[in-house]
């Protein structure tokens, strides 16, 4: 047992939180495609398919990767010890059980007691250490992570009454409160990362009201998903969409190096951002009668913005904290290259042919099939 809790796939968050994500990302879409081809005929999990599937993206692959990212953030933030061990254990553990009791015959009621730990949990690990640093400027963070409880709790609670409009109105306040979350930790690392691997100097401290207003957009949009705002189009609401669109735009265009187009992992940071933009603007001519399928937007974010963020980012945040060059072989490359087609394919495509579901989904899991096959052994092994 003492070589379990000492072996190094436990001595940071990212290395057990990154696996399981990735795992989990490819084989819950892979699932969910077969079931809506037909292919997967048999028990179904409490709530039905398109319940789980909705709960799963966003509360089960996306909060691992950013339960992975911040165990191993914060305690770069604060300058103490990161969750290790059996405690990082028993905090995978929690998120696993989460994600098997969709197999059992428990009442909607049960599902929602063993599902809702983990964000809590979450949030006090990291609330801890960054009180205890006084990391005020990071409390943003942790509120996050309290409004995505939130919003679990509704879901869930929407699930045991069978109301499937509060189901669906948790599930897509979520969904843009990590669109949220990425473009705070995108602004942070992602210049960063350019100045980085560019060997740029270092830039001229920029205002930090475009930043604020920001994410206090995005916390907005959020709010209007749980309120139900977002039912049918409100022509006001383009204007918050817009907004959010613009200031995304401003950051792409501060960023821009034209260097950026020769490192993969600095290109793949940077398309998968510009789709948050995609998705705000898609969001915003919905709003305005000028797109028919507000879905379009809600995928633009989910599978280009969310996913290629994710794959870009787990994939350089895992080199860098091995101690291994920045350099990504040619199979995890390809792969960055997938998941973005991925989500040109759900939004162009699928409105035009039922194909284009199956042709997504491929691309979605091979390319985190790519970086298991890449990155386990890696994650698996000690620092170098």
């Amino acid at each position: 047992m003492r070589k379990l809790a000492a072996a190094p796939v436990f001595s940071l968050g990212f290395r057990p939180f990154f696996l399981a994500g990735a795992a989990f990302a490819a084989m819950a879409v892979a699932i969910w495609a077969l079931w809506l081809y037909g292919r997967l005929p048999g028990a179904q999990p409490v709530g039905g398919m398109l319940a789980w599937h909705r709960h799963e993206m966003p509360f089960g692959f996306a909060v691992a990767i950013i339960a992975g990212f911040l165990l191993t953030a914060v305690p770069n933030w604060t300058g103490r010890p990161g969750l290790k061990g059996w405690p990082l254990i028993g905090l995978l553990l929690v998120w696993l059980v989460a994600r098997m009791a969709w197999l059992l015959p428990i009442a909607p009621a049960g599902l929602l007691l063993v599902q809702m730990p983990f964000l809590p949990l979450l949030a006090w690990v990291l609330g801890r250490d960054l009180v205890a640093a006084g990391k005020r400027d990071n409390y943003p963070i942790l509120l996050m992570i309290t409004l995505l409880a939130g919003c679990q709790a509704m879901t869930l609670w929407g699930l045991w009454a069978d109301d499937t409009g509060l189901q669906r109105r948790g599930v897509l306040a979520a969904l843009w409160l990590v669109g949220a979350l990425m473009s705070v930790i995108g602004g942070r690392v992602i210049p960063f990362f350019i100045q980085r691997g560019l060997n740029r100097p270092a830039p001229p401290a920029a205002n930090p009201l475009p930043t604020r207003v920001l994410l206090v957009s995005g916390l907005m949009a959020a709010l209007t998903f749980a309120l139900g705002l977002n039912d049918l189009p409100i022509p006001w609401l383009a204007a918050l969409f817009v907004l959010i669109g613009s200031l995304h735009l401003l950051r792409l265009w501060r960023w821009h190096d034209r260097g950026i187009w020769r490192v993969p992992l600095l290109w793949s940071l940077y398309l998968s951002y510009a789709w948050l933009v995609v998705a705000v603007f898609a969001m915003a001519l919905w709003h305005a009668g000028l797109m028919p399928q507000q879905s379009l937007a809600t995928h633009a974010l989910a599978v280009g913005g969310i996913g290629g963020l994710i794959l870009a980012m787990i994939a350089r945040v895992s080199l860098g904290h091995t101690g291994r060059a920045l350099r990504p072989s040619k199979a995890i490359v390809a792969g960055f290259a997938l998941v973005l087609i991925a989500g040109v394919v759900r939004v162009l495509l699928v409105p035009l042919s039922g194909l284009g579901l199956g042709v997504s989904a491929l691309f979605w899991c091979v390319a985190f099939g790519l970086f298991l096959v890449g990155y386990t052994s890696i994650l698996l092994r000690p620092r170098v």
